[in-house]
């Protein structure tokens, strides 16, 4: 289990940082939703450094005597659900946030977009780790506990968020952090992951994210950029949440 462990994560790793030789992209501008502060995104080497950085941690402290004894004192065998919905906060926080007025880098139909393939990656990208690594959960449920999807996707929408207001609201892009880090404490709470499952998970998640805004420019199609008649805003009420599309006549 450990030889594949490591072969799956060093070509994900590999892959992913292989990418880096592009070096800075010119960034595509629009006048109406997105910033270009200094005409360039810094290359995607330097976007890598921290989800690197926690690959090799995860990698480090993997069934380690740490690891197991580490457990036990977090291990709260909590039976809240909340996790399914702290991993998603981030992203029903963007649209908050844009119904508020809060200027974001992008436009409402690109947040979603990006958000898309951020999720949709980091599912299929951890869902195949999980398979192949074959690691079995501390409640010993099932061997999928290598990385945490949870925590994954939890990092993935708290990326999302961060990359919107990172240049317009420091201080509210780094929010959205707070719910990821309490999705990934309470997966180890629940006694559903070890350490290492969930900080693989937040390396994948930020890594998938930040490729997706890196690329972004290859799929910048956007039918509502230069319409005002489209509005997309979130709705709460009656214990009830979502979205609506309206058009302005």
């Amino acid at each position: 289990m450990k030889t594949k462990h490591l072969i799956f994560i060093l070509i994900w790793s590999l892959s992913t940082f292989s990418l880096s030789g592009q070096g800075s992209m010119e960034m595509e501008t629009d006048t109406l939703e997105k910033r270009d502060l200094s005409g360039n995104q810094p290359s995607l080497a330097k976007k890598m450094i921290f989800p690197m950085a926690l690959t090799g941690t995860a990698l480090l402290i993997n069934n380690s005597t740490y690891e197991k004894e580490l457990q036990p004192r977090i291990n709260k065998n909590l039976s809240t659900n909340i996790d399914d919905y702290t991993r998603f906060a981030p992203i029903a926080g963007m649209y908050l946030a844009d119904g508020l007025g809060v200027q974001a880098e992008n436009h409402w139909f690109d947040q979603t977009k990006n958000a898309a393939f951020s999720l949709l990656f980091t599912q299929l990208i951890t869902t195949g780790l999980k398979v192949n690594i074959d690691k079995e959960r501390p409640n010993g449920a099932n061997n999928e506990a290598l990385p945490s999807g949870h925590t994954s996707l939890a990092f993935a929408s708290a990326t999302v968020f961060y990359e919107e207001f990172k240049n317009t609201e420091p201080l509210l892009a780094y929010s959205g952090y707070t719910f990821a880090l309490a999705t990934a404490y309470l997966r180890m709470a629940k006694n559903k992951h070890w350490f290492s499952d969930v900080i693989l998970g937040s390396a994948v998640g930020m890594a998938i994210t930040k490729l997706v805004y890196h690329l972004d420019h290859l799929f910048a199609w956007n039918p509502f950029l230069k319409s005002e008649r489209f509005v997309f805003t979130p709705s709460f009420g009656s214990g009830r949440s979502g979205f609506y599309l309206a058009i302005r006549f």
